[in-house]
């Protein structure tokens, strides 16, 4: 026997024992009893598809599923009983759990009203495609409410923000904050602020005296909008706004400052140049 012969007979063997060795640990393993771990667990009241804002909770809309009892989710519910009859105040996704801050209470009901939160006010302004920003002023965005007024007596006419960081309950109808999200526009005539009641008297006020407009803002920049406002004098380069001093005699006289005047512009002439096939401009001062 040769070399050769000996070493195939030798890796031969190697390979059915170990084909042995592991169909016979396969065997051990696959004939081991199944050892189950019970997991201690409670139910939960769920969504069972995804729920808008002001919808009212129906016996169709919850579930009750196991949930591990060591994780409980905090201010929810076991019991399908507790939500019902009760209006939505932020919209939930489907298999999400139903909590106490998401609801409201039994006797507000559903809708728009039960989502305005207390000390709070909720206001309609009408808008076109213009003022509401094509659009995209849409339920849950930001936006600055921006006057423009004309003195009746001057004639002048001023633009200032009047009230900022205003949440937007509505557009139109439509209190779909999932679409919202998407990005998509929702073109109303009304859409519904949230504001202050004193915030509530201003936008009344302006809507009333002017015209509005409304600029919308990013979610995450809260920062209150802190303008001194824009007069028609200074877009022609006049001061923005009187001078106001004291006489000798103790009278208050409104003087006006005096345009600055600016500086004469240098004539510029350009020349149409033919180099060739080539054209060219030249600037000559």
């Amino acid at each position: 026997m040769n070399r050769s012969t000996r070493t195939f007979i030798v890796v031969a063997i190697a390979v059915g024992v170990a084909a042995l060795a592991s169909f016979g640990v396969f065997r051990a393993i696959q004939q081991m009893p199944v050892r189950e771990v019970e997991v201690r667990s409670l139910h939960q009241v769920v969504a069972v598809r995804a729920l808008q804002m002001g919808q009212m909770i129906t016996k169709d809309d919850v579930k009750l599923v196991a949930w591990p009892a060591s994780s409980p989710v905090e201010s929810g519910f076991t019991e399908v009983d507790k939500v019902l009859n009760r209006g939505l105040i932020d919209s939930v996704v489907a298999n999400e759990p139903l909590t106490e801050s998401k609801l409201a209470s039994l006797e507000a009901g559903a809708g728009l009203s039960p989502t305005i939160t207390e000390g709070m006010r909720a206001l309609s302004v009408k808008v076109n495609d213009v003022i509401g920003v094509a659009g995209y002023v849409v339920p849950g965005a930001h936006v600055d409410v921006i006057v423009t007024l004309t003195n009746r007596n001057s004639q002048e006419s001023m633009t200032r923000v009047v009230v900022s960081d205003v949440e937007v309950l509505t557009a139109g109808t439509s209190i779909d904050r999932e679409k919202a999200r998407e990005g998509a526009a929702m073109p109303a005539s009304v859409v519904t602020l949230l504001v202050t009641p004193q915030d509530a008297e201003r936008i009344a006020l302006a809507a009333n005296e002017g015209s509005i407009m409304l600029t919308l803002r990013n979610p995450l920049d809260r920062a209150q909008t802190q303008t001194a406002g824009i007069r028609t004098a200074a877009l022609l380069g006049e001061p923005s706004a009187p001078v106001v001093v004291k006489s000798s005699g103790g009278r208050r006289v409104v003087v006006r400052a005096p345009a600055p005047v600016a500086p004469p512009l240098p004539k510029v002439y350009t020349v149409e140049t033919f180099r060739g096939a080539k054209r060219g401009e030249e600037v000559i001062r």
